[in-house]
């Protein structure tokens, strides 16, 4: 038996969260059913551990789960496990050892969306400033009876075509922190809410600014000091992210018709 870390990404479109619950269509369900169809193994004996929890709707690139195996080759096993997953794929992986936890990584990076549309740039790029660095993020967040405290290393401020994307770095993250944040840029950047309202809920009073959508946020990679990932080149992944795109230019197609 081998312990594997992989890379694996999904749309938050059809899942209801990455946590497993029961009776709802998760990503671990997913997953933990892939894996007893090519592993072979109980749940004890794979201990599936997963890196970071997303909430319904939310999206990933770069998640990382660690799990046993007894498969040798990691590339058969992706390939495998890309062949029987529903809405889960499978990119990269990397042998860890037993003590390995994939909780533990030395930095997140998240990707959050904004329409640009009535947004002034300079003041969102202000406003996320305001959030780098160590901050108590208790009236941005949704308490889990964890500490508050949390140091962001950076949030990029950016434009693409007509959206604003915001890309957050730091260690770690609390339950809806980058959606709460994202959301209090937007107000800021439209007008709706001044740097000092921001400012005023940094310092603990009560500001809400609510909570943005959860599609426009996507998980985008976990990084470990010290530990690299070989990317998957099975022709099954290729696949099956080529029928997706296909299917995902439809729909594209028939949107954009209807403004013809």
């Amino acid at each position: 038996m081998r312990r594997v870390a992989v890379r694996f990404a999904y749309l938050g479109e059809g899942f209801s969260g990455s946590q497993i619950q029961p009776g709802a269509r998760t990503v671990e369900g997913e997953m933990r059913s892939a894996l007893h169809k090519v592993c072979g193994l109980d749940d004890p004996d794979l201990d599936l551990r997963i890196a970071s929890r997303t909430d319904k709707g939310v999206n990933a690139l770069g998640n990382v789960a660690v799990f046993r195996t007894g498969i040798e080759d990691p590339e058969t096993l992706l390939r495998a496990l890309n062949a029987v997953s529903d809405g889960v794929f499978y990119t990269a992986f990397a042998e860890v050892d037993e003590d390995f936890n994939p909780r533990h990584a030395s930095s997140r990076e998240y990707r959050y969306v904004l329409p640009s549309k009535d947004l002034d740039v300079d003041l969102a790029r202000e406003c996320a400033g305001l959030f780098v660095g160590e901050h108590d993020f208790a009236r941005f967040c949704r308490p889990d009876g964890k500490s508050t405290v949390v140091t962001v290393d950076s949030i990029d401020v950016s434009t693409e075509g007509e959206t604003v994307v915001l890309t957050y770095h730091a260690r770690f993250f609390l339950w809806n922190m980058v959606r709460r944040t994202a959301a209090a840029i937007r107000s800021v950047a439209s007008g709706h809410s001044t740097l000092d309202d921001v400012r005023s809920a940094l310092d603990g009073n009560d500001v809400n600014f609510g909570i943005a959508r959860a599609d426009a946020l996507t998980l985008t990679s976990v990084d470990y000091d010290g530990l690299t990932f070989t990317p998957s080149h099975s022709h099954v992944l290729s696949e099956k992210v080529g029928e997706c795109a296909f299917s995902s230019d439809l729909r594209r197609g028939f949107y954009t018709a209807l403004q013809d």
